[in-house]
């Protein structure tokens, strides 16, 4: 029902619209058409009118027919994305932004005024000023979330005198989030922050991520990231100390080549015990993603909802493609695990299993893709030796 609504509305619009330009430029039409309206008199403008006004609402009316069912769907559509997205948003923050809105709105109004009588841009300087300060508002008020409804609160509960009861101390957990919510993770009108874990920080690929521009928003390392590196540097195994420190040398690197973008939160959850809890909860508390190679910290994260970048998943999606009957110069590395076969590698550490090759290890050979497998490790890729084609 509220579809054929919309249609009427969008028909009637059209049409009204038709008559008013027909019936203004009724005079030139018919003069395009060799029709005196003078010569008429009044009956013959009248005649002329109700004629161009007719086919103005044909000719407007049969566009709005055409174009109401796609215009209908679009406004239903949208409508409905919003209303979802509105719907995630609680009460209290909707109502704060709106009150920042509306004292940005204000402020934008008295600093514009004065430009408004200049030629030229003056007109458009109030409507800058509007658009800049509204969304400015907005943000400030979401960051003051807390200080805002705690200040209608006790102006609620009456003077001093009738203060109320006092209050239960507040969780710790709760304590957290009310200081994560008001801190630099806090802003819920622009989230586009990407938590690392222990895994993409040994891994150090994201630091090339950073440098070709594929990260947006800010780059967040936890204090609780920081100790596990620092306990693995600490620690008498070879391997682990190396990858700790190596993850610490990046973190600083990552500091000093990006500065604001990176940011070394100090939060943590004392009634979780592993690192990787702690990362699913912050990025629940502040919309937040997170960036990872550990296969399990990814599968549970995307089962409660949380958006995954993984370094892995990406670095499969951009290798080249490879395709059945496709020849390729190869350098064989190594035997192969079977009889005959040898193993090569491409520039992006792609295996190649070589049928009929152990014989030319340790040289360039043309070789020609058989097959193409891929598993949840990355892509394998099977050929056999052309012969004909040896270097």
């Amino acid at each position: 029902m509220i579809r054929k609504i919309y249609c009427l509305i969008i028909v009637f619009v059209f049409a009204l619209t038709g008559l008013i330009i027909f019936d203004y430029y009724c005079p030139y039409i018919s003069e395009w058409f060799g029709y005196d309206l003078e010569g008429h008199g009044l009956f013959g403008i009248a005649m002329a009118n109700i004629v161009s006004g007719t086919i103005g609402i044909i000719v407007f009316g049969g566009i709005g027919m055409a174009v109401a069912p796609p215009i209908t769907n679009f406004i239903l559509g949208y409508s409905e994305r919003l209303a979802v997205t509105l719907s995630r948003i609680p009460t209290s923050d909707i109502l704060v932004m709106i009150l920042g809105i509306g004292l940005g709105l204000i402020i934008a109004n008295l600093i514009g005024s004065p430009f408004a009588h200049l030629p030229i841009i003056g007109p458009y300087v109030p409507i800058i000023f509007s658009l800049i300060l509204s969304v400015v508002g907005a943000k400030v008020a979401l960051r003051k979330h807390t200080d805002i409804t705690d200040f209608f609160v006790r102006l609620r509960g009456g003077s001093p005198a009738n203060a109320p009861a006092p209050q239960p101390e507040v969780p710790k957990a709760q304590e957290l989030e009310n200081d994560i919510k008001a801190g630099p993770l806090g802003d819920r009108l622009y989230s586009n922050n990407k938590l690392l874990d222990t895994s993409v920080i040994i891994d150090g690929r994201v630091m090339d991520i950073m440098a070709a521009g594929f990260l947006d928003g800010k780059v967040v390392v936890p204090n609780f990231v920081l100790e596990e590196l620092q306990k693995l540097s600490d620690s008498s195994d070879n391997l682990k100390r190396a990858k700790g420190r190596r993850g610490l040398d990046l973190v600083q690197d990552l500091q000093h080549s990006y500065g604001k973008q990176v940011l070394i939160v100090d939060y943590d959850f004392e009634d979780l015990g592993d690192v990787d809890s702690k990362l699913i909860r912050l990025a629940k508390q502040t919309d937040s993603s997170i960036m990872t190679n550990d296969f399990n910290l990814n599968k549970v994260a995307e089962i409660q909802g949380i958006k995954v970048l993984n370094i892995n998943e990406l670095a499969n999606a951009i290798k080249p493609v490879v395709v059945s009957g496709e020849e390729m110069s190869v350098y064989l590395v190594k035997e192969g695990k079977e009889p005959g076969q040898a193993v090569a590698y491409l520039d992006d550490g792609t295996m190649i299993v070589v049928e009929n090759g152990r014989r030319y290890v340790g040289t360039s050979i043309e070789v020609i893709v058989t097959s193409v497998l891929q598993t949840a490790a990355g892509r394998m890729i099977f050929a056999r030796a052309n012969h004909s084609s040896k270097n």
